[in-house]
């Protein structure tokens, strides 16, 4: 990633303003870097008054649910043992850790060297970055922090303060790895807030703070002189502003403190904004982004509140409209879509982590703080949003919130098909009750503009579930760094439910975080009724072949069938080989015999559940699982973590025909079907591939 070419076309992709900016950050940085800052003291322009952080109110421990809290104790024991589990892999370490070190490859990142002559995009030198990032984000600390204010045990504080003093200590500003990018800083800042306010009653957290002094105001002064901008605006701009915010507002130690605050707020309502379509989802067309900076969002909105500094009314709004989207595109079980990227960042961490409900946990703090509409599935109650409504007790709601679940988000591309299903508490009364069809559709821009750092060549991709058991899946990230191989298959086109043609992508790839051409797509019509829903969609990704793919995704609720209708619409006469493919969730089991599938997997219930999928008949269909050469059939349930899961392939190539028209038909079906005469699937124009034998 960091070779001449790429390079080029990083640059390629900026504004002659950005590339000036970028210049200037870096001769300020190497100047910093030069002039050292050890040994770290106490700031020269800082006040003689350091108050702490507007505590929590009395009372608020009652606000708790039990079962959250004791599940974070148990997280927080889990931390007193050494372990703690980073993007998929297990530290034992974590009490005493060697903070540069990779855990994955063994390479030990640089600790004392200048910062601005560290690339951390050199696995060489820094080993998976992202695994050596992670545990500096401290999050493990706040849980440890949570479990003393919950409990008064001592023995939680003594941890959560000997990690801090163990880090301030190996990290001197502006040398090694952790001062490398600013998304870092910012997200410690809001962690360090957070352990400040939740050890208030432990005897020694002013003088564990008075040792941090010259940190907090490192990390503030560089956030306010280097902010990402231009192409890197993205979810990294808002959580520098976040931190920045929520430090300054926690921590007015300083002259520049009040300075601080004020530009980190108009930084946060301006980056917020230029992230956020209208509708209130994510501009960079990536779920796990979506939940990460609404929570950045409502970390800082409190934090502001409670410091009598409060976010403009329009900020609050963005951020009501933020978790009504998120309420609405989640499933009856409240997982959300597995759109683009996902690196579970987090930017306040108060429940066990391993409950691995991210999602419900940003939409219980949402609740509480900017109340739940009607249609909204109970969220899960958490810590996090206990305490975060105690620091801002009065709920921020809109005025103009949607009285009904919208399906159909026109900006953002998105649509979700939906049959009525019982949710968790209807289940629970009555079994028999409905079970939701949830299929996600998507024809939206390819991410933000500028990089599209965080999409995949996904234009037209479906996901779908039954009941929420992925039954057609987004197979979802897997990794940043370590492996380019895996990194280019799951933000591939092949990776996802559409059409390949050529054997390229949609969208052109310049690097595991830069698209150098983006796919066009675009929703053409979307009919919601109470028996027939339907979506329908194109994208001009493959014109450089004089090819048009539109999808039409129609579910008939009543039949529980989904149909999924293809047309290829090439403006001359051309061959070229098609790949379709449809990737089930690891839960699926798959039976193919041609073109037909029967698919079988266990409901949340652990009783059997049923499938038939009939495939187009022009195309050669072959099921692949766990294959590594091509990579083939995987599924990353999070971060770091991949599991096999069956795919399947359909072959062939695109032949020309009268009127230029290719049509493949799909239909999934939830109810049983005896045979495949039972369905009405179109004849194609297609011309299918030998399967190769095994000769």
């Amino acid at each position: 990633m960091s070779t001449v070419g790429w390079k080029v076309r990083r640059l390629r992709q900026m504004s002659g303003e950005e590339i000036a900016a970028r210049i200037g950050d870096r001769v300020l940085q190497t100047a910093w870097g030069r002039v050292g800052a050890s040994p770290i003291g106490t700031p020269r322009r800082t006040l003689a008054d350091r108050p702490g952080p507007t505590p929590l109110p009395e009372g608020a421990r009652d606000l708790v649910d039990p079962m959250a809290a004791a599940a974070l104790v148990a997280a927080a024991d889990r931390i007193l043992s050494g372990r703690w589990v980073i993007l998929g892999v297990e530290r034992t370490d974590v009490c005493d850790p060697d903070w540069f070190l990779d855990p994955i490859s063994g390479v030990r990142a640089p600790d004392r060297r200048r910062a601005p002559r560290i690339d951390h995009r050199d696995e060489r030198t820094t080993g998976n970055v992202k695994q050596v990032w992670e545990l500096s984000r401290h999050h493990h600390l706040t849980v440890l922090a949570a479990a003393y204010w919950l409990t008064g045990e001592e023995i939680y504080a003594a941890c959560a303060a000997a990690g801090l003093r163990s880090w301030w200590a190996a990290n001197e500003p502006m040398r090694g790895v952790h001062w490398t990018s600013g998304i870092e800083l910012g997200i410690r800042l809001i962690s360090w807030t957070w352990v400040r306010r939740l050890l208030e009653d432990w005897p020694g957290v002013e003088d564990l703070y008075a040792e941090g002094v010259g940190q907090l105001w490192w990390h503030q002064r560089y956030l306010a002189a280097f902010p990402s901008r231009g192409t890197s605006a993205n979810n990294h701009a808002i959580a520098e502003a976040a931190g920045l915010l929520v430090a300054s507002c926690a921590f007015p130690w300083f002259q520049e403190s009040a300075g601080w605050r004020r530009q980190a707020a108009d930084m946060l309502r301006r980056t917020l904004t230029e992230n956020t379509f209208d509708s209130g989802l994510n501009r960079e067309q990536a779920s796990d982004y979506h939940r990460f900076v609404t929570e950045l969002g409502l970390v800082a909105a409190v934090e502001a509140d409670a410091s009598g500094v409060p976010l403009p009314d329009e900020t609050w709004r963005l951020l009501a409209s933020s978790v009504d989207a998120a309420a609405a595109v989640a499933d009856v079980t409240g997982r959300p879509p597995r759109q683009g990227d996902g690196d579970e960042g987090r930017g306040l961490v108060l429940d066990d982590p391993e409950l691995g409900n991210a999602w419900s946990q940003m939409l219980a703090a949402g609740a509480a703080l900017t109340g739940a509409t009607g249609w909204w599935n109970p969220p899960i109650p958490s810590v996090g949003a206990a305490l975060l409504s105690a620091m801002a007790p009065g709920r921020r709601t809109a005025e103009d919130r949607s009285d009904a679940r919208p399906q159909t988000f026109s900006d953002a591309g998105m649509t979700v098909l939906r049959t009525a299903g019982a949710d968790r508490a209807a289940r629970l009364t009555d079994p028999d009750a409905p079970e939701e069809i949830w299929c996600r559709c998507d024809a939206g821009p390819h991410g933000l503009p500028g990089i599209a750092a965080h999409a995949h060549a996904d234009a037209l991709s479906v996901e779908v579930r039954q009941d929420g058991v992925d039954v057609l899946a987004d197979p979802g990230t897997y990794c940043y760094h370590g492996s380019a191989p895996w990194r280019r298959y799951f933000r591939s086109t092949l990776a996802h439910n559409t059409i390949e043609l050529g054997g390229v992508d949609q969208s052109v790839s310049g690097g595991p975080f830069l698209w150098t051409q983006s796919a066009t797509a675009e929703v053409d019509a979307v009919g919601i009724g109470d028996d027939a829903q339907t979506w329908v969609g194109h994208h001009s990704g493959y014109e450089r072949f004089g090819v048009r793919h539109d999808r039409v995704v129609s579910l008939d609720v009543p039949a529980r069938r989904l149909a999924i209708v293809d047309v290829l619409t090439a403006s001359d006469r051309c061959r070229l080989p098609i790949r379709m493919a449809f990737h089930l969730g690891p839960a699926v089991t798959a039976q193919l015999d041609g073109t037909f599938a029967r698919l079988r997997w266990a409901g949340r219930d652990g009783q059997l559940r049923t499938a038939t999928f009939a495939l187009p008949t022009g195309l050669a269909w072959t099921s692949h699982t766990g294959e590594t050469d091509p990579i083939l059939g995987w599924y990353s349930p999070r971060f770091g973590e991949r599991v096999p899961a069956t795919t399947l392939l359909g072959e062939g190539t695109l032949a020309p025909v009268p009127g230029g028209n290719v049509e493949l038909c799909s239909s999934l079906n939830f109810h049983s079907v005896r045979s495949v005469a039972d369905l009405s699937i179109a004849r194609l124009h297609v011309v299918p591939r030998p399967i190769p034998s095994d000769n």
